[in-house]
């Protein structure tokens, strides 16, 4: 997601008006801003690089084609996003309504379901191989996480969270990586530290089996 000066660039804007419009031509855009066409299309020509936009030829009458350009799905990333809140309350309506155990469950169920849509993944016959697995089954979403030796036992370390503003008010969210890790990896797992308490990463010691 983008901060605010992003969409206060040329390049911002274009990208505004394109989720508006749907599709443009450099045309159309040069004189929505004010600016140069070719302007226009050295920041579509970036954007396209990044991207963020696709064009396709269409025809608007009996001339020949023209360039439309639309935004891609990636482009949605540089808007705000605020699921963070939807699921705070999602899942204070579910402790509200249905108490704290109720929400206990539905971790596990999701920690559990992630284990299932992972094991064919996490196939190393040693605790160490599991753990270094399940580290890049992390990195490939989004979690900055690797695998440390501490003498005779492991830590899995993430150096992230994609629910920091969530575990804060909901710690139950933690959870899902303890079934995870427990079910994936090895039972013998203890959490030493932790980002959702104010530490520079979530630490998990796992003991050699």
């Amino acid at each position: 997601m983008q901060d605010a000066r992003f969409f206060q660039s040329t390049r911002g804007k274009i990208v505004t008006v394109l989720r508006r419009r749907h599709a443009a031509s450099a045309v159309d855009l040069a004189e929505e801003f004010g600016l140069s066409t070719n302007a226009v299309r050295q920041q579509l020509l970036t954007l396209e690089r990044d991207g963020y936009v696709a064009e396709r030829a269409v025809r608007r009458g009996p001339t020949k084609p023209t360039l439309e350009y639309s935004l891609t799905p990636a482009a949605e990333t540089l808007f705000p996003q605020r699921y963070d809140l939807m699921l705070n309350a999602l899942l204070r309506e579910v402790k509200d309504a249905l108490g704290p155990q109720a929400l206990a469950t539905v971790m596990d169920g999701m920690g559990k379901r992630a284990v299932a849509k992972y094991k064919e993944r996490i196939t190393a016959p040693d605790m160490r191989g599991r753990a270094v697995e399940l580290a890049t089954v992390l990195r490939e979403n989004g979690v900055e996480a690797d695998v440390i030796d501490i003498g005779g036992a492991i830590e899995l370390r993430e150096h992230n969270c994609p629910y920091a503003k969530t575990v804060g008010e909901h710690p139950e969210v933690c959870s899902i990586i303890h079934t995870v890790l427990r079910e994936a990896v090895s039972s013998e797992m203890t959490q030493v530290e932790s980002i959702a308490t104010g530490g520079d990463a979530c630490r998990f010691e796992i003991k050699a089996s």
